[in-house]
């Protein structure tokens, strides 16, 4: 039977070593709790369909080059709080489906190469939002000063992909495709 003290000693070592690898492992993540997500559907003639959050999370982690954000539906603003409510009663439900999701990885992707010089990055992922997924594959803008890597990046959606139905009377003002514009500044955790 081991002593006392030996136990002790090596519980205090996997404790220790435990916060060695948890530590080591926060290193290669980075977070941001303020992105901004900007999405537009205007049509031409028509009051402007667009909206902003700036409380999405995203986190990317540089050892597997995954990267998830998540993103409220009621944290999109409207300059018409009329649409905005229309739009979270009536489009995204927001009371059945709060949140959009993206779990995605960086394409051929290598943190220590990240500089001050924008360097275009691919990333594959799915996109969830509505109950519905969807792959996306798009282009990010992406550099790093001191400790913050900015990610900034767009990609086209429409509605029909998230089966989002538009009443027959706006349709003419929503256009069918939405213009999803992104800008993320990641700290290290």
């Amino acid at each position: 039977m081991m002593k006392k003290s030996n136990r002790e000693i090596i519980m205090l070592f996997f404790v220790l070593v435990g916060g060695i690898t948890s530590q080591l492992t926060a290193q290669d993540k980075y977070l941001d709790k303020n992105g901004i997500i900007i999405f537009e559907a205007s049509e031409k003639l028509f009051e402007e369909v667009k909206a902003m959050n700036e409380s999405a999370t995203v986190i990317l982690n540089t050892e597997t080059n995954q990267i998830a954000s998540l993103a409220l539906m009621k944290g999109f603003r409207f300059k018409n709080s009329l649409m905005e409510e229309h739009f979270n009663e009536n489009y995204i439900e927001s009371e059945t489906y709060p949140k959009a999701t993206f779990k995605g990885k960086l394409i051929d992707f290598n943190a220590n190469d990240l500089n001050e010089k924008n360097t275009e990055v691919s990333v594959e992922g799915v996109l969830e939002l509505h109950g519905r997924k969807k792959q996306i594959d798009t282009k990010l803008n992406m550099q790093k000063i001191g400790n913050i890597i900015s990610m900034t990046g767009e990609f086209i959606t429409t509605p029909n992909d998230f089966d989002i139905k538009i009443p027959k009377i706006v349709r003419n003002k929503i256009a069918k495709e939405v213009n999803v514009k992104f800008d993320f500044k990641l700290k290290k955790k």
